[in-house]
């Protein structure tokens, strides 16, 4: 079973997976496709990603891909713990520009349901944090965008001072979110 949790932007989900523990530790079905179903998520996930994060307060994000290669990610910790924020970038959406963050830890097990339509990025909290997610569509570096990761017309408050965020080379020079014309369209609740 998975609780499915909506956020401040319902599009975006918190989906909680059951533990079942005992002395050993505990096993969990961390994705089935008939359970998330019946939570109300019905995708067809094709490629699954990890990156390791030697320290902590590494910024990676705010990134997405433009049609037709549009992502929904389905985020989760295997080690560490993350703020992660998906950031509304569909057009005349009523939550168009605003963005939802959310704790995911290993230690908790939650996950970070993240429509395609939003940019993505993430801070680690802790030191060698590992992410996994999962992906509908697979990565076309033609489509391959993103936006500043510290942009103040987003407004994220990001666990890090901005001198001691660690970047890529490339999410240092994203552009700004005032430049940005929106590929993707609301298409109702």
């Amino acid at each position: 079973m998975i609780e499915c949790i909506p956020t401040v932007i319902p599009a975006v989900k918190v989906l909680i997976p059951r533990r079942h523990g005992d002395a050993r530790g505990y096993f969990s079905e961390t994705f089935n496709r008939r359970a998330m179903a019946d939570a109300g998520v019905d995708l067809d996930f094709l490629q699954d990603n990890e990156s390791l994060s030697a320290m902590t307060g590494t910024i990676r994000g705010l990134h997405f891909q433009n049609p037709p290669f549009e992502q929904t990610k389905l985020v989760r910790v295997l080690t560490g713990a993350i703020l992660d924020v998906a950031v509304d970038l569909r057009a005349n959406s009523p939550t168009y520009g605003k963005h939802v963050g959310v704790r995911l830890s290993a230690e908790e097990g939650n996950q970070l349901l993240v429509p395609a339509g939003f940019a993505h990025g993430f801070c680690t909290l802790t030191p060698n944090t590992r992410v996994f997610y999962k992906v509908d569509r697979y990565y076309s570096a033609a489509h391959d965008a993103g936006l500043f990761w510290n942009d103040p017309d987003i407004g994220i408050e990001w666990p890090v001072a901005d001198a001691d965020a660690v970047l890529s080379e490339k999410d240092m020079h994203l552009p700004a979110f005032a430049d940005f014309k929106s590929p993707f369209t609301f298409q109702g609740a």
